[in-house]
């Protein structure tokens, strides 16, 4: 694994950077306004290829805040500003930051982490004295352990990963004690000392709490503490974990606090634990958790976490924000309910745009914030030409499996996207809905022709279009699941695919890895192919 950037590396991180600080235009004024919205009757508002989002443009807001794959959210303020951060798995460019004032309202800042060290789970964004850092979990087939990176601003540089040799433990937490020290709270209810740097641990790790235990005729996944983050407050420090597994039954994931004046403990249960669970599948929200309190802008407070979406496992973990009080016995209670309802916006008056267009048309001399490799090595992004022409990019492996395909995060039930190819000879390009190496779903064509692409397997179609084809556009239709492709030859009109597919099942509780279903770019076999356009348009 190199250490450090190529040259083309650091030219398409630079212009990450500078295309996310371009994406400040005006998002959609349109929003349907309901009284009471309910998971059959959704009423976001509209942004960037008519997104959901959630500022629905009349003082009050409607989650997810962030719709689309966005699990275990670590959140900071600094100043007037929000700093925040999600886990990004086996997906590079990696733990990409976005910044707010109001809380509801996220313009992309840049990723954070560029050098792969495998799939990186629930990470910790924080501000220490002048510096950023991110304690980050990963596990690569060689080596599992907990990373540091750092920086002095926000949007970078930041560092190569330090390695703190934490191989037993996930999910960590920094806090800093009432003796002055810097410790990390880790999964299973552990702490370690941190050197007064943030850069290594200091002496063995402890077991510190004993997490809250539900009921045992709950319908959970398993007991799986973790995610812990910390608040201090009042002397104070209160401690909120995940339990009852990350997916399972969407009865199952679950927030719990607990409160110590010590970070060693001991640690009392807060009496109306769980502060957060989905009780019933009917639910708008399923396995809420992984949660953190933060203090709003108008010095109310907030709770953010993530959930599934009820029926839409595929869309992966989105981010949702609830109001909650501090009551008079010193612990807090959530208001936010099933989360089905809109919420005051914390900055009534403030309207923003949000997120991103996914939508690219390759005319830049960089790759635009929206893209990621699944799975790459340290140099895939060697494998990328931006020549103001188009993306050029090397063909890589035979099937989706092994190609580490190109992909955007989409955070819409419904929507479609398109894309323009042109193929070297031996090459074979193809639009997906990817969600790993093993379940994914599209077409490709190449020298052996088409090929329908379903349940991870492939499936030769030769006679669908003409050998020797060098340009070619498909498009795919994802409508609540049912997916319907589509291709177009130069000069042409659409021809529908002859086979669709119901794609519900393409998730975690399916295929593991805490993924969701993106759409993604492939170029496979020999030589170069070359995407001149790629559209991405929200049905409503």
């Amino acid at each position: 694994m190199k250490n450090s950037l190529t040259r083309r590396q650091s030219l398409l991180l630079l212009g990450t950077t500078l295309a996310t600080k371009a994406c400040t235009t005006p998002a959609s004024e349109a929003a349907v306004r309901s009284e009471s919205p309910a998971p059959n009757r959704p009423d976001w508002g509209r942004g960037y290829e008519n997104q959901r989002i959630a500022d629905r443009k009349d003082g009050t807001f409607l989650n997810p805040i962030f719709s689309g794959d966005r699990p275990d959210p670590s959140i900071i303020r600094d100043g007037d500003t929000y700093y925040l951060t999600f886990s990004s798995f086996d997906a590079y460019p990696g733990l990409f930051i976005w910044q707010s004032t109001d809380l509801v309202n996220w313009q992309p800042v840049g990723p954070a982490l560029t050098h792969p060290i495998g799939s990186v789970w629930a990470s910790d964004l924080i501000k220490h004295g002048d510096r950023f850092y991110i304690y980050i979990p990963a596990r690569s087939k060689n080596r599992k352990s907990i990373y540091v990176i750092y920086a002095n601003q926000i949007d970078g540089p930041w560092s190569k990963p330090v390695d703190l040799d934490l191989p037993d433990h996930i999910d960590p937490a920094h806090a800093v004690g009432e003796d002055g020290k810097r410790y990390l709270f880790l999964s299973n209810g552990d702490l370690v000392e941190l050197s007064d740097d943030g850069l290594s641990t200091v002496g063995d790790v402890e077991h510190i709490y004993d997490p809250w235990r539900y009921p045992e005729d709950w319908d959970v996944e398993c007991f799986c503490p973790e995610g812990p983050k910390i608040l201090r407050k009042d002397n104070w420090f209160y401690m909120l974990t995940a339990v009852g597994g990350t997916a399972g039954p969407p009865t199952g994931h679950m927030v719990i606090a607990a409160r110590a004046r010590s970070v060693k403990g001991p640690w009392q249960h807060a009496p109306n634990n769980p502060q957060v669970r989905t009780t019933d599948r009917s639910e708008s929200w399923w396995s809420r958790g992984h949660a953190t309190l933060i203090e709003g802008p108008a010095g109310d407070w907030w709770m953010i976490s993530h959930g599934y979406e009820n029926g839409f496992w595929t869309l992966g973990r989105q981010c949702l924000l609830e109001p909650i009080r501090w009551r008079e016995d010193g612990w807090f209670e959530s208001l936010g309910g099933d989360l089905s309802t809109p919420f005051p916006k914390p900055l009534p008056s403030q309207h923003q745009p949000h997120g991103l267009p996914l939508s690219d048309d390759f005319s830049t001399s960089s790759l635009g914030p929206q893209w990621v490799f699944y799975d790459p090595s340290p140099v895939e992004h060697d494998r990328i030409d931006l020549d103001g022409d188009g993306l050029r990019m090397t063909a890589k492996g035979e099937t989706p499996a092994d190609t580490s395909p190109l992909c955007v995060i989409p955070g819409d039930r419904a929507y479609e996207v398109t894309a323009r190819m042109e193929l070297d000879p031996g090459s074979r390009a193809g639009l997906l809905l990817f969600y790993n190496s093993g379940l994914y779903c599209g077409l490709s064509y190449g020298p052996e022709g088409l090929v329908m692409h379903r349940y991870g397997q492939e499936r030769s179609r030769p006679n669908d279009l003409d050998a020797g084809l060098t340009h070619l556009e498909i498009k795919v239709r994802n409508d609540n699941h049912v997916v319907t492709f589509f291709t177009r030859l130069p000069g042409e009109r659409w021809k529908k695919f002859d086979v669709q597919m119901e794609v519900s099942g393409y998730h975690h509780n399916t295929a593991y890895d805490f993924l969701s279903l993106r759409p993604g770019l492939m170029a496979a076999g020999k030589g170069h192919v070359r995407f001149s356009q790629f559209r991405y348009k929200a049905l409503s």
